[in-house]
């Protein structure tokens, strides 16, 4: 796997055989820790049983799912083009509507603190 040219967002990566504007947008590992972080408490809050994740041309989006047979019911997901506007990152829930978009990935996770702080009470 290697790097994309510089001017590319440095968090595309273009695979062996790939040109740089055929590269995939990625969660990298800071990111991908802290979207883990929230699903790991929820899932052993027993919220949350099961995520995917699709790295695509223009976005990445993190899946998460209430049984591994239905709709995701929330879509963090990071898109490089929106980042000097709204922010790269937002959570979708089922209906499709955006709950919060941003340009910190922490902040935008906190969405679901509230979800959280129940669990947590208990």
């Amino acid at each position: 796997m290697t790097i994309a040219s510089a001017t590319d967002s440095p968090n595309l990566i273009a695979f062996p055989g790939q040109r740089g504007s055929d590269a995939q947008v990625v969660f990298d590992r800071k990111e991908l820790s802290e979207i883990l972080r929230v699903y790991g408490r929820m899932v052993a809050a027993g919220e949350w049983r099961d995520y995917g994740i699709d790295m695509l041309k223009d976005r990445a989006v993190f899946s998460i799912f209430r049984r591994s047979s239905e709709m995701p019911i929330y879509r963090v997901e990071k898109n490089p083009k929106l980042a000097r506007k709204q922010g790269a990152y937002q959570v979708i829930n089922s209906g499709g509507m955006i709950m919060k978009r941003g340009h910190d990935l922490g902040i935008v996770l906190g969405v679901f603190d509230k979800h959280l702080k129940i669990v947590d009470a208990d």
